[in-house]
């Protein structure tokens, strides 16, 4: 599915991290694997720290403490926001929607629309996605997209293959009119059968979580897990990104009548160093242009990795520059989507830490 958009603009871009930072080396005991397996894993994946929440911290923490630090420093008008999407699979409740949990302890104006999305790794483009088509209204002019999760909460700490890469994070992106004559493509691509391959089984209403879905059972790889945790068929995730992404962006790009080296930067979904490294080496684009290097120092945050991605690799360059972004979102679902956008001359772009 092709999207197309005119005269929307990213304003602004904060991450905020969780100030926890635990080390591979210090969770390696946790592993049913020698010292040596693991520090080849280590290096391979690109392991080497993330940053895990503690106690009860929720998404709404995360995603309150990143605005108020907004609107304390000035750079946001609570007035001004019209719409908040909050795309998380970590919601602070069944029910009530954690968007209204966030609208109502920041005391938002009543007249606006929130909206929760459970989506993961696709999550910040299918949120821009939606902000975009947000403000083709004319009540709307400028929108909060939240893109935060704590699956460290659930995933198994004994499960080498899920749980080094695990980050929780969240990030806020105000999203707004543009008056130039800003152009943006975007096309997605959703295949639900695959939806078993990464998926947390029980907790749900198809299957209520229990004690006895809590009993933590170890798998052939030796990964000790219950069924209350993240699963993860790795081999098939890979093999999803390396056959729909290079076609998807190709797609992307001859739509937007654009080259590969016309784009400044590409800006992706970062599972793994490994899994990157290789989707950059298939789709012909120099590895310096598509980093790789946020779960070594973050860990995975499913959607928010593409915010944390530009807010760490660019930062200050996206205060006074603007470039050209490819941005591709890939994983749980399984879905693939891509975007390619001018971002840059941001009111703020950066990192802070709960």
């Amino acid at each position: 599915m092709n999207f197309n958009y005119k005269n929307k603009r990213i304003s602004g871009i904060l991450t905020v991290l969780p100030q926890n930072e635990v080390r591979f080396e210090d969770e390696a005991e946790n592993y049913n694997f020698s010292v040596k397996q693991s520090m080849k894993l280590k290096k391979i994946m690109g392991y080497d720290k993330h940053r895990i929440v503690e106690g009860d911290t929720s998404v709404s923490d995360l995603c309150i403490f990143g605005m108020k630090h907004l609107l304390d420093e000035g750079l946001i008008n609570g007035d001004d926001i019209d719409a908040l999407i909050l795309v998380t699979q970590t919601p602070d409740y069944y029910m009530p929607p954690t968007s209204n949990v966030i609208q109502g302890e920041l005391g938002l104006k009543q007249d606006m629309l929130c909206l929760d999305i459970n989506q993961g790794c696709a999550g910040y483009l299918v949120g821009l996605i939606q902000a975009f088509n947000m403000l083709e209204q004319d009540t709307i002019k400028k929108v909060a997209l939240l893109n935060a999760d704590v699956l460290s909460r659930r995933t198994s700490k004994r499960d080498r293959g899920s749980y080094p890469l695990i980050g929780d994070a969240a990030s806020v992106t105000i999203v707004e009119r543009d008056l130039g004559n800003s152009r943006i493509h975007a096309n997605l691509k959703m295949d639900g059968s695959g939806y078993k391959e990464l998926i947390i089984p029980a907790g749900g209403m198809r299957m209520p979580a229990t004690s006895e879905t809590g009993v933590m059972e170890v798998d052939e790889a030796g990964n000790y897990r219950s069924l209350d945790h993240l699963k993860m068929n790795g081999e098939a995730v890979f093999n999803f990104v390396q056959t729909e992404i290079p076609p998807l962006v190709d797609s992307l790009l001859a739509a937007a009548e654009t080259s590969k080296e016309e784009v400044d930067y590409f800006m992706f979904h970062q599972p793994n160093r490994f899994m990157l490294e290789k989707l950059a080496d298939k789709m012909g684009v120099a590895r310096e242009k598509l980093p790789n290097n946020v779960v070594e120092n973050f860990g995975n945050s499913s959607s928010v990795t593409i915010p944390v991605n530009m807010a760490f690799n660019l930062g200050e360059k996206l205060l006074t520059d603007s470039y050209k972004v490819c941005l591709s979102g890939f994983g749980v679902g399984l879905s693939c989507s891509a975007m390619l956008m001018d971002i840059g001359n941001l009111d703020f772009c950066r990192m802070i830490e709960y």
